[in-house]
């Protein structure tokens, strides 16, 4: 059993990492101190795999539970979601002694958090993550929220959980693409503070879905360690988490959902992040290209399609969380391990950035 703490005072939880922990759930649940009802959100993906094992787990341990599922994809982090989620919980008799538990990916981790950070204004949730992004880096710390039209994650809140249980055995039932995509984060993390990392994952077989717990514990333990220096990204150490967020997230906002996976959409953001780096920070050639086989070997995309308008992203990214009072800062790196933010990028160097991505 891999253990790793959060600390934020009041708010300080838990991360359990272990094979087989899923089944586990309700006796954990029970440990951190969580009482009352416990309601399940999940999607229609994850429901057939893992839901019967939470639920007889939580049965066992003497638990009350309703479970709620929604259509799987990006597309579900919507306000409509939020408020059909909410009301079946109010349906069900749920009030401010119950609890959440989030038992998916990232999609489901943001939005069944943004409902426990709403709901009866704020009850307790516990994250189950299922995927690679969610095990590495979503389901630490503590950003819930769902997407607008106008651009992913604009609506949310900073709302911690109350304990993280990663089964990594869970990655076995992923679809390659959905395995892979996962990735992003973690070549991103090796990127900005692990160098060390980086030989570990070259060495990977990327169809290999037997993940080391200890590779996930070493991502979590980086992620906990920044949101610990910047809870809510007021510092500006959280922000390093972003890297090749800024130009990705608006390339994902730029296509119908599903059509990019956040993974994949990081990747191009992180090939873009990479021009940026060499032109301001002074990285390396040698250490770009470094990053980008290991996107490569991972088969994530490093070019951008011919059909998505640079307007178009551009739009996206002029509305993305990450730029306030019309400031834009992106995270570049001076060295592998070492990043920062930088603010003086000048606006006409983003355009052919991104048209650059196309060849």
């Amino acid at each position: 059993m891999n253990t790793l703490s959060v600390n934020l005072g009041s708010r300080s939880y838990d991360i359990l990492l272990a094979p087989g922990l899923l089944t586990e759930a309700g006796p954990r649940i029970r440990a951190a101190g969580l009482k009352g009802r416990a309601a399940i959100i999940t999607d229609e993906n994850v429901a057939p795999h893992f839901l019967s094992r939470v639920q007889e787990s939580l049965r066992a341990s003497g638990y009350h539970f309703s479970s709620h599922l929604f259509p799987a994809g990006e597309s579900s982090k919507s306000m409509t979601e939020v408020e059909k989620i909410s009301r079946q919980l109010i349906q069900e008799g749920h009030d401010r002694s119950s609890f959440i538990i989030a038992l998916g990916g990232g999609v489901t981790g943001d939005l069944a958090g943004f409902i426990a950070a709403i709901f009866y204004r704020g009850i307790p949730f516990v994250q189950i993550p299922t995927t690679i992004v969610s095990q590495v880096d979503s389901a630490v710390g503590g950003k819930t929220g769902v997407n607008a039209p106008e651009g992913k994650n604009l609506i949310g809140a900073f709302h911690q959980p109350r304990l993280v249980l990663s089964d990594p055995q869970t990655l076995l039932t992923l679809p390659d693409r959905e395995f892979r995509e996962g990735f992003a984060e973690v070549i991103k993390h090796a990127a900005i503070r692990d160098e060390a990392m980086l030989a570990e994952l070259e060495a990977l077989d990327p169809l290999d879905q037997n993940v080391s717990p200890d590779l996930i514990a070493r991502n979590v333990a980086i992620k906990a360690r920044i949101v610990e220096e910047d809870e809510q990204e007021t510092s500006g150490t959280r922000a390093l988490l972003n890297f090749g967020h800024s130009i990705g997230h608006g390339i994902e906002a730029s296509v119908p959902y599903g059509s990019l996976l956040h993974g994949e959409a990081i990747s191009l953001g992180i090939r873009a992040a990479l021009i940026l780096s060499e032109k301001h920070a002074g990285l390396s050639p040698t250490a770009s290209q470094r990053i980008l086989k290991l996107l490569a070997h991972f088969q994530l995309p490093l070019t951008l399609a011919q059909d998505i308008p640079t307007e178009l992203i551009l739009e996206k990214l002029a509305r993305d969380k990450k730029f306030s009072g019309g400031q834009r800062t992106f995270v570049l790196l001076e060295r592998l391990g070492k990043a920062i933010t930088c603010s003086s990028i000048p606006a006409t160097d983003i355009p052919p950035i991104i048209d650059s991505l196309r060849s």
